[in-house]
């Protein structure tokens, strides 16, 4: 089997090329990898950082330039076209989240239990994780649950997992952090499960580069979600 790795990355550049070495140095034995980045027309750095990874390892990065910044969904989407995988994973392009985890998250669909598994920062205790994502994932969680009937605890994690043929009856419109809520919508309606591992979680501050805004973006992915309850 084949994992593809999407990467979508914005002014990433102090960050980018350790995930991609990380990636790279996961042991995946039964799995053969590739890595897709998209770089969102970063101004930063990105790019040369980018090319620096892609002269060493040519035969399994593949690299997507936007001629500018249009956010994170369109980046997901853009990487969904490259990959020729079996398995696909969404991987921040910051230090947030650890590569090391892939075989956890693997583990559900290579036993059979599910299509698509996503990596619960909540469910980790250990975690040390912000008030604001504390409070979205109390608005959130409760409010995918009631509208899909599903028992999420991070239905906003940025480690999700698909089986490739969950995703492929699946159209995609977001643009921007509205990914998450898009993507859980569709396939809750489809009546995949998904399920959750627990994860670790190394929060970044606004000054180490964090771009979600919670006011904004929650209230997007509250609209989103419930927009696709109703309306394919």
């Amino acid at each position: 089997m084949k994992l593809s790795v999407i990467i979508p990355a914005y002014n990433e550049a102090s960050t980018i090329g350790e995930v991609i070495q990380q990636v790279l140095a996961v042991d995946l034995p039964e799995l053969e990898k590739e890595i897709i980045v998209v770089d969102d027309g970063s101004t930063d750095g990105t790019a040369e950082v980018l090319k620096q990874a892609q002269e060493q390892s040519a035969d399994l990065l593949t690299i997507h330039t936007s001629p500018r910044n249009f956010g994170k969904g369109m980046a997901v989407r853009i990487g969904l076209k490259y990959t020729t995988g079996d398995i696909v994973l969404i991987q921040d392009a910051d230090l947030e989240l650890d590569p090391k985890e892939y075989v956890s998250l693997f583990e559900p669909i290579q036993s059979g239990k599910a299509l698509v598994v996503y990596g619960s920062r909540f469910l980790e205790p250990d975690n040390q994780i912000p008030w604001k994502s504390r409070l979205a994932q109390r608005i959130l969680s409760p409010l995918t649950s009631f509208l899909y009937r599903s028992h999420l605890t991070d239905e906003a994690t940025a480690y999700k997992v698909f089986k490739a043929e969950a995703l492929k009856d699946i159209d995609l419109r977001c643009v921007g952090f509205e990914f998450c809520p898009e993507v859980t919508a569709k396939l809750l309606k489809r009546g995949h499960r998904i399920v959750e591992v627990p994860i670790s979680y190394r929060p970044r501050t606004r000054a180490e580069g964090k771009k979600i805004r919670y006011l904004r973006d929650g209230l997007m992915a509250i609209y989103t979600l419930l927009k696709y309850r109703f309306v394919d």
